[in-house]
């Protein structure tokens, strides 16, 4: 590959130990702290006036995260000082690809040490390619950026009216029932009692873990011979009723509920009532969960029956639909189409990195 030459990291981008800036003294501003999970907080000051990369150094270790405007790089990050004149999105795909666990030197808490990840040999090709490269991955993750953004504004647009309907204009005629009584709480299986079978694919397995980060490589697998009341679909409710209690539309691939999790459902009452009722209690489940945590905080079926909600008439209540199911369809076909360009930008990454599929650009 024409200009693609082999070079050392540090000879690509230099990195630099971030500065100590404690909680404390943080002072009010609008200008990010980069600490190695993002942003940590809001200072006066900036460490770095313009486009930057940090890399976790203390406790979460090389994860990359690109600053587009000025930052302040906490001691917990590298950051890059110097790009020598290479495009700077170019470089932070290229860093999502390198795998910096093994340059962990801590013992007790993960450290990474920029001498030694500064000899890593990578094969960076020309600045205009760098450029056509970033583009492409660029347009998705900005694809990706909107879609968030836009469930983020229905969500928002979704809970001001239930508030609305539900709490400040509530009727006193409206019947009130137990949440456990306007949906049923399914819970998962001990899916390692579920293996794969010889013979069959089997389903990836949806634990806490996947419900917040997506089924990966390290999910585990059971046999998709489990009764139909345990598949996760694309847009089912579900609600972590253990350790971090939580309320999410799931929107990944077809799964094997796992114990510990709810799948939510309903035949009497749609999808949007139900899913906001649930997370309209869900501070109160947090805090029983917190007041009888032994080892992991929980809540008890009881703690829905419990819990009450207020039932419109079934006039009222379609008219509600004719506003609110729009609005949770749309996010979830959004959520679709997240996995669909994450799943597309993911596969290119390491592609386009190590020139495998080439991207077009323009040359002098």
């Amino acid at each position: 590959m024409s200009g693609w030459r082999e070079k050392k990291l540090g000879e690509f981008i230099y990195f630099q130990r971030g500065h100590d800036l404690p909680k404390s003294q943080m002072q009010a501003g609008s200008i990010p702290v980069a600490g190695s999970n993002g942003v940590i907080g809001y200072h006066n000051e900036a460490t770095c006036d313009g486009k930057g990369i940090t890399i976790g150094r203390s406790g979460n270790i090389g994860t990359p995260k690109y600053y587009s405007t000025k930052f302040w790089a906490h001691n917990t990050v590298l950051y890059v000082k110097n790009f020598f004149g290479n495009d700077e999105k170019f470089a932070f795909y290229l860093l999502k690809t390198l795998d910096f666990s093994g340059f962990n030197t801590g013992s007790a808490v993960p450290t990474l040490n920029r001498n030694y990840i500064h000899e890593l040999i990578i094969s960076p090709p020309p600045l205009p390619e760098q450029k056509a490269i970033a583009d492409v991955l660029s347009a998705l993750d900005d694809k990706i950026d909107l879609l968030h953004r836009q469930n983020h504004t229905l969500e928002q647009m979704a809970e001001t009216l239930f508030r609305q309907w539900f709490v400040e204009e509530a009727r006193e005629d409206w019947e009130e029932k137990p949440l456990s009584s306007i949906a049923t709480f399914t819970n998962g299986l001990a899916c390692q009692k579920f293996p794969v079978q010889i013979g069959e694919r089997g389903l990836p397995v949806l634990k806490i873990k996947e419900l917040t980060s997506g089924i990966s490589d390290s999910s585990d697998w059971a046999t998709e011979t489990v009764k139909s009341e345990y598949i996760v679909e694309n847009g089912d409710i579900i609600f972590a009723w253990s350790a971090s209690l939580m309320v999410k539309i799931w929107s990944g691939q077809k799964c094997v509920l796992n114990q510990h999790l709810f799948n939510v459902k309903s035949k009497d009452y749609p999808k949007w009532f139900y899913y906001e009722w649930c997370k309209f209690h869900l501070a109160e489940f947090i805090s029983v969960a917190q007041s009888h945590a032994t080892t992991m905080g929980h809540i008890k079926r009881k703690d829905l029956d419990e819990a009450m909600v207020k039932i419109p008439s079934s006039e009222t209540l379609a008219t509600m639909s004719q506003t609110m199911k729009p609005l949770l369809d749309k996010r979830i076909v959004n959520s679709q189409q997240i996995q669909t360009l994450e799943t597309l930008r993911d596969t290119l990454l390491p592609k386009l990195i190590s020139g495998e599929v080439r991207a077009a650009f323009q040359t002098a």
